[in-house]
């Protein structure tokens, strides 16, 4: 009798899958807002927009990058869920949208359902803590695609904001201030970069500590602000630095004056720089520098932000202004 052959063979682990699958279920529930009309398992997620009069849907997609490697040698998977969340929700405040649901892609050669269920335990904690329903997703075992003990981890937003109240930066003018919000770390941008120039230093506990640190979310202090009609444009600091996202949000006329010496440095971006001797160009336009979100408002309105962000407990530095642009002129100046 020719001998059976099962899916198990071939490398994938249907039993294993459940058990995943029922795990994200329990993890998921505790996102659940009144607004999903449905269930982890269906085929699609739906959700309801009632309570919104105009919306306009804001979406984002983003991956964790080779931060994952750090999971990786660390076998510390409960964060980089976080790290996936708080990005992809500041993706979208930042034009003034709330986060409404949140799915993930969890990619992986031979799936161990514990290391999925800590990756999805990050994600869940961090859709409950912006608000946010971790509504579905999809997890694939792909035996041959990865190496062992290696996964990919991308996510899916949507959020919404009223018609009327989306922030474009069309009110930004010359005189408007800088205000940066810092980072905590690298958040999830130049690991390949900084792997390359850490690859013949000891990964410590402290330095696992502080690769792994979580990428903040800045929902709370953009919400507020934009409630009480301060803000006027937010940049992400992300991939292109503080050099590539800024001019994102300016309008026409417009360009950024920085002082890099106004905010507090962070060691890790001071070992980072001396390791490599990475040229300053470079340097400003693959690390945040410690600065994850900037914030645009206007100068005679600076008493009343400060008074919002203290509330808050969220600590900024005044890192420049807005100037008139001029023809062929960086958008982004450093003083």
């Amino acid at each position: 009798m020719k001998e059976q052959t099962t899916y198990r063979d071939a490398g994938v682990d249907i039993d294993e899958a459940d058990r995943a699958v029922s795990q994200i279920k329990r993890l998921a529930a505790k996102t659940l807002t009144s607004n999903v009309l449905t269930s982890i398992g269906s085929f699609g997620a739906g959700f309801s927009l009632k309570g919104w009069r105009d919306p306009v849907l804001i979406s984002s997609a983003d991956g964790v990058g080779t931060k994952l490697k750090i999971a990786f040698a660390t076998g510390r998977h409960d964060t980089i869920g976080e790290d996936l969340v708080n990005h992809c929700v500041n993706d979208i405040a930042v034009q003034g949208a709330a986060p409404l649901f949140f799915l993930d892609y969890f990619a992986v050669g031979k799936l161990d359902a514990q290391v999925c269920s800590e990756v999805i335990a990050g994600l869940a904690r961090a859709c409950k803590a912006n608000h946010c329903a971790l509504i579905g997703g999809e997890t694939a075992e792909m035996p041959g695609m990865y190496s062992p003990g290696e996964y990919d981890l991308a996510g899916f937003i949507v959020g919404a904001v009223e018609r009327k109240r989306m922030l474009t930066g069309s009110d930004i003018r010359p005189g408007d201030l800088l205000l940066g919000l810092p980072s905590n770390g690298l958040h999830i941008n130049g690991y390949s970069l900084a792997r390359k120039l850490l690859a013949n230093t000891e990964l410590s506990p402290s330095l696992a500590d502080e690769l792994l640190k979580i990428h903040k979310s800045y929902l709370a202090p953009i919400h507020a602000l934009h409630k009480a009609k301060l803000l006027k444009g937010a940049a992400h600091i992300t991939g292109g630095g503080l050099t590539g996202n800024i001019p994102r949000i300016l309008p026409r006329g417009c360009a950024a004056e920085i002082d890099p010496r106004s905010w507090p440095s962070q060691p890790i971006f001071d070992l980072l720089k001396r390791l490599g001797n990475i040229p300053e160009d470079d340097f400003r336009r693959t690390f945040n520098l410690g600065i994850g979100m900037v914030l645009i408002v206007a100068e005679n309105k600076i008493g009343f932000v400060s008074q919002i962000l203290k509330k808050l407990r969220e600590p900024f530095s005044q890192i420049g202004r807005i100037i008139a642009s001029k023809s062929k002129q960086p958008r982004v100046i450093y003083l």
